[in-house]
């Protein structure tokens, strides 16, 4: 119920003014962002390569309603991977087709994407295409396989453990060489799309992993040299469980440890991500920044329970 609530809550309007006028708002949401300008995630890309991690970049935003909004969030992209290339950093970036105009046109969200790919191929970099809730999903994958069509390469894929349909779409996707970040999902899907029950979509996310793992060993991807494009198989969780799975099953086909990256939140489970780095595996952190960040706060509060106390903690510090 409070999950439901708060991804309710991540789309309504009139709560999304209420937080992002409060003080505590931000203060909660900068655990998890690292801050409203391009400067602040170049800063944070720098601190975390400083430690041996990875990043993906993300700019903030999703769901735009108008063409100038779709293109001004091209152009972010655009600006953020010309940063990027500017420092050399280890970084790529993530992206989220309905940010570019996916639910306007899908013609024009096309061309934002063939721009964006063309930009990152320039400069050797790598954009991971996000998956959004499942009004998006098919159009999603659509676009991608058209880019793949196109000769792109420097593009892969996100699968959300939680949905019935994720193995056929992991299968598919891996027959055309697909490089996949396995996530559970966080958005509100109805039962007849999604697993209700938390130990079904734990099933499932180890059975993609494994999949995914498979692939990755087959087809000997490993972690480019400039740590900007990942091997097939990223695994995108803070679940210990799902990682001491993930870790045993790629021994046990000897797959080398740069052929499985890790992939984590920032401000979550900094222990963690030191801890699979210290041990050889490529970690990589998803660092969202922008003026853009009530929606993600909300998600990530209706992920876990630890990170509603940290607002409700701070709200009482006020």
């Amino acid at each position: 119920m409070l999950r439901s609530f708060l991804i309710y809550l991540s789309k309504a309007g009139w709560a999304q003014r209420l937080v992002t006028n409060w003080s505590i708002g931000w203060k909660t949401a900068s655990r998890f962002v690292a801050g409203t300008q391009l400067e602040d995630a170049i800063k944070a890309v720098k601190d975390l390569n400083i430690r041996g991690i990875n990043v993906t970049l993300d700019h903030l935003g999703e769901h735009t309603t108008k063409d100038e909004d779709a293109q001004k969030a091209a152009e972010d992209i655009f600006a953020t991977l010309e940063a990027l290339g500017r420092t050399g950093a280890c970084a790529n970036v993530s992206i989220k087709l309905s940010q570019i105009g996916l639910a306007l046109n899908e013609e024009l969200c096309a061309q934002h994407l063939e721009r964006i790919l063309s930009k990152a191929r320039e400069i050797n970099n790598f954009i991971r295409i996000d998956i959004e809730d499942t009004p998006y999903t098919d159009k999603t994958i659509h676009l991608y396989c058209r880019m793949q069509e196109k000769g792109f390469q420097n593009v892969g894929m996100a699968v959300q453990s939680y949905l019935y349909r994720a193995e056929e779409d992991t299968r598919k996707l891996l027959d055309t060489g697909t490089r996949i970040r396995l996530v559970k999902g966080a958005y509100k899907e109805p039962p007849d799309k999604a697993f209700p029950k938390k130990s079904d979509v734990d099933t499932n996310y180890d059975l993609l992993a494994k999949m995914l793992i498979d692939a990755s060993h087959v087809n000997k991807t490993l972690l480019s040299d400039d740590c900007r494009v990942p091997p097939i198989a990223a695994i995108a969780t803070h679940d210990e469980k799902r990682i001491q799975f993930a870790k045993q099953y790629a021994a046990s086909v000897g797959l080398p440890q740069t052929g499985l990256e890790f992939q984590m939140l920032y401000g979550i489970r900094r222990d963690l991500q030191e801890k699979l780095k210290d041990e050889g595996y490529p970690v990589r952190v998803y660092v969202p920044f922008g003026t853009h960040w009530y929606p993600y706060l909300m998600r990530r509060l209706a992920e876990r329970p630890a990170n509603i106390m940290f607002f409700v903690s701070n709200l009482l510090r006020r």
